[in-house]
């Protein structure tokens, strides 16, 4: 193989075009953004994306919602259960003779 002909030039010119085209594929088969011909990114959109993120929101502040009810409620059983006035023992004995 001659090294300074015509055909070693385009095989290296090939050969460097197929491993660009590669690496963008891989690229854009992972979600990674691929760059434009002029520089510029190209992000990979998603249809859903919007409606997703939407319910994840939704989701998000039920969650939140239930967390700090549960806080409160919390807040009291550990208000009731560390009473050290003698209401605890007032607490007992009103149950024992609801029974």
């Amino acid at each position: 193989m001659n090294f300074g002909g015509p055909a070693f030039v385009l095989a290296i010119i090939g050969i460097s075009m197929a491993g660009w085209m590669f690496t963008t594929w891989i690229r854009a088969k992972h979600g990674y953004p691929v760059e434009n011909e002029w520089g510029g990114t190209v992000h990979r959109t998603d249809a859903d994306a919007d409606r997703k993120i939407a319910l994840l929101e939704g989701d998000n502040a039920k969650l939140a919602g239930k967390i700090v009810r549960l806080e409160e409620r919390i807040s009291v059983l550990e208000r009731i259960a560390t009473d050290t006035n003698g209401q605890a023992a007032q607490l007992a004995s009103q149950i024992d003779s609801l029974r």
